[in-house]
């Protein structure tokens, strides 16, 4: 007998979590699982890559970008109109109060996550009953499926470091002590929700982000790429932009290289809200041609495939899938001494690690543009390290078993 499974999700944009779900997607066989998707927010433009065996349970979506101007103004205009869907913000008035509190005491706000409840109470009802329930990412699909989807197995992903991205038990209401599993994307992330939920222990497993290593190599050979005639050393990030990547030191860095004649462009393939805001300190410093915001690449592959480094300097991950894309084409990595880094990348042994200021960041790579052989040995080691990772993706399953 089939079994029916549902996936939930906040946005389907082309961030991580979002391409490492469709890769998930894709390891069902059709003989035995009836595979349904639902995105909470019914936005962003992965929905067309999502497997055609896939039913997808929203009755209306914008393939806008999440992280676009337009389809920030898009999403905005759905959450507006959403908080008085049967009467979801007077309904959790309170909880909001009470967490708005919490966090101006800790001396930072998170408004999307004080209303992830919001949106999870104000969506389209999905009726029936499935064998499994899976909420992909933290905030308002775990809040769905725990409050509003009937299932005999419910199960949650988280893909951050808990604490240090805003969440606590009273954000989420201890929802976590009511599902089946537990599955974090690194060690790491794993460890940082324990000691939030050490009652979660016997339940919690690591579930490492899938990808196709074999797709992204042919992608990497397909036209595209840098299209300038610069003949210097390139430098490359990709990820949303948004405060989590510390782009602004980046910026500072790249000033010091330039002050400091190291003849390089620094090149960012991603969107998010603080593009502007970046765009103004670059032209500021005077780095326009030196500091350059790409935007968002359906193709990002060619870009990894023709950089001389790649840096990701961020404040905290949970497991990054940029620096395995990274890892998988043999690119010399630089990565900042954070949570999630660390446990991808061995310093020293298969790239190199800096702290996450101006100074360190651009000291490394300086050090890294200088040495050639260091470079051509990371880089191997990266690729070798991740050729043979594969996944069983019935492992998340096997429990429902006993």
């Amino acid at each position: 007998m089939m079994k029916k499974v549902l996936f939930v999700i906040n946005t389907l944009g082309g961030a991580g979590a979002e391409k490492a779900l469709l890769e998930l997607l894709k390891r069902f066989p059709e003989n035995e699982y009836e595979v349904s998707l639902y995105v909470l927010l019914a936005q962003g433009e992965l929905i067309h890559q999502v497997p055609e065996q896939v039913k997808i349970l929203n009755q209306s979506y914008s393939d806008a970008s999440v992280l676009s101007k337009k389809g920030k103004h898009i999403l905005n205009q759905q959450i507006f109109k959403r908080l008085f869907v049967r009467g979801a913000i007077f309904k959790n008035l309170g909880y909001m109060l009470k967490n708005m509190a919490e966090m101006l005491k800790k001396g930072k706000l998170y408004p999307d996550k004080l209303l992830w409840r919001v949106m999870a109470d104000s969506t389209q009802v999905i009726d029936g009953h499935y064998d499994m329930a899976v909420a992909f990412l933290e905030g308002g699909s775990t809040s769905y499926i725990h409050d509003h989807i009937r299932a005999d197995r419910k199960v949650t992903f988280l893909h951050v470091d808990y604490s240090y991205a805003g969440y606590s038990r009273s954000l989420d209401r201890d929802c976590y002590l009511n599902f089946d599993r537990v599955f974090t994307v690194s060690d790491e992330v794993k460890k940082s929700f324990l000691e939030v939920y050490p009652e979660c222990r016997s339940y919690t497993g690591v579930f490492h982000n899938l990808l196709d290593n074999e797709e992204i190599i042919r992608k990497s050979k397909l036209a595209g790429g840098f299209e300038d005639a610069y003949d210097g050393k390139r430098i490359l990030t990709v990820g949303r932009l948004t405060a989590q990547k510390a782009y602004d030191i980046a910026i500072d860095a790249m000033k010091i290289l330039k002050d400091h004649g190291v003849k390089a462009k620094w090149y960012v393939l991603g969107e998010g809200e603080l593009r502007d805001r970046l765009q103004i300190k670059i032209n500021h410093l005077g780095l326009k041609d030196d500091f350059i915001l790409l935007g968002a690449k359906t193709n990002p592959y060619p870009y990894y495939a023709q950089c001389d480094l790649y840096v990701h300097a961020t404040l905290f991950e949970g497991k990054s899938i940029a620096i395995q894309e990274a890892q998988i084409l043999g690119c010399t990595l630089l990565v900042s001494d954070c949570s999630g880094n660390r446990e991808q990348v061995i310093d020293g042994v298969d790239g190199k690690m800096c702290q996450l200021t101006p100074e360190g960041i651009s000291a490394g790579i300086e050090e890294l543009l200088s040495d050639e052989e260091k470079c051509r040995e990371y880089g191997k080691k990266a690729s070798e390290k991740l050729t043979v990772e594969k996944e069983d993706v019935l492992q998340m399953f096997r429990f429902n078993d006993n």
